[in-house]
């Protein structure tokens, strides 16, 4: 099985970093969360949530937590607002005290942490009474193009990595799981929302060496390979991608959004 690694800042913006900050804008619409709030960020890997909640938002501060010291250090070198502090933390077991923030948020990271249940139970235990407590995850089963087709190509080649697909392993991120997730954490008023945005790729290299980066379970699974796999790979998904007359490949990214709230005083 190939390693999974996530700890290289550039390499992951190079993989999907580069849609994350579209999405995270219009999830932050979506949430309409007053300006002058305290935030945490949750998974905030290399700050493009952060980024967002700091020009969509207008908060008064936003906290950063990551277990990943390699993202981290490229939050705090993207991020340089006095309003930000970053810490290296578990979702699992936040380094925060209780009823701390207004909105409490995690980006594209709820379906990598082992124990998501108890990584909520920690978002909402920090969550202020009447806050918001909200995340969004690809929809890696069908609305994510790019590693759709990677692992359909990759599969057809390699049955094994069956395994290894996002659509597989992560069932949480479809919108019942995440409706039923945050129902069954107590909190009130939630709803699921689809965020799409375009993704668009100047040319097939473009699309192909993200995944030379080793970041992310399809590019370390494109590292795992002999030379002659990866090349057979690679021309499978020249043939398969659809490509316009200018040799662009325009795809779409969609996640999905859960919001609740947590209890008033």
């Amino acid at each position: 099985m190939a390693d999974e690694v996530w700890a290289v800042g550039e390499a992951y913006e190079a993989y999907v970093g580069r849609w994350s900050a579209p999405v995270a804008r219009r999830f932050l619409r979506l949430l309409d969360v007053p300006a002058g709030r305290r935030w945490l960020d949750v998974g905030c890997g290399t700050g493009a949530l952060t980024t967002a909640v700091l020009e969509v938002a207008q908060p008064v501060e936003v906290v950063g937590v990551d277990p990943s010291e390699g993202f981290l250090a490229t939050a705090k070198h993207r991020v340089a607002d006095p309003r930000t502090a970053f810490h290296v933390g578990d979702a699992r077991s936040l380094p925060l005290p209780d009823d701390t923030f207004d909105a409490v948020v995690s980006g594209l990271a709820l379906n990598f942490v082992p124990d998501p249940v108890r990584a909520l139970a920690e978002c909402t235990r920090v969550a202020a009474p009447g806050g918001v407590v909200a995340a969004y995850v690809w929809d890696y089963a069908e609305g994510m193009a790019t590693t759709r087709h990677f692992w359909d190509a990759a599969t057809a080649l390699d049955p094994a990595a069956t395994t290894l697909d996002e659509g597989r392993r992560f069932p949480i991120c479809r919108p019942e799981p995440l409706r039923a997730l945050w129902h069954d954490a107590g909190l009130g008023s939630v709803r699921v929302d689809a965020l799409e945005v375009p993704t668009v790729f100047a040319d097939f290299d473009d699309f192909w060496r993200p995944f030379l980066g080793g970041q992310g379970p399809a590019p370390g699974y494109t590292a795992s390979l002999p030379e002659d796999r990866r090349r057979a790979l690679r021309d499978l998904l020249r043939t398969r991608l659809p490509t316009d007359p200018d040799g662009s490949i325009r795809l779409a990214a969609r996640a999905w959004a859960v919001r609740g709230v947590t209890s008033p005083v």
